[in-house]
């Protein structure tokens, strides 16, 4: 049994997933997961693989999704982005890592939100 939480997250997930098929994004992968962590979102756009960092929240009590994705929570998303690359070896010209929030409803996509500083990719 899922814990409320885990069911947001889903829910925000599954919406996400559909707000990026209708922005022409194929989605690749969900819920990627390695030993450095998971990634929620692999999508594809054109000739850019995106890595999409999804956070569902009721309200924006403690700042909100974004705040959710800070330096740490950024490096373990990279260290996973380069892991799933070095796996599948798919063909891109661009990486980019994307958040999605949802808050009360309302989604807001920040495409490229942060660099992956300091590895190779």
């Amino acid at each position: 049994m899922l814990t409320p939480k885990r069911q947001q997250g889903n829910k925000g997930e599954d919406a996400a997933c559909e707000y990026l098929k209708k922005q022409g994004y194929k989605i690749l992968a969900r819920n990627y997961a390695a030993k450095t962590g998971e990634i929620d979102i692999i999508a594809r756009r054109k000739n850019a693989l995106v890595f999409v960092e999804v956070k569902a929240r009721a309200d924006n009590s403690y700042g909100g999704g974004l705040a959710a994705v800070g330096a740490a929570k950024q490096a373990k998303i990279t260290k996973t982005a380069i892991l799933y690359i070095k796996e599948n070896k798919p063909k891109f010209d661009a990486v980019m890592f994307d958040i999605i929030t949802l808050t009360g409803g309302r989604l807001e996509h920040v495409k490229n939100a942060f660099a992956a500083q300091g590895y190779l990719m």
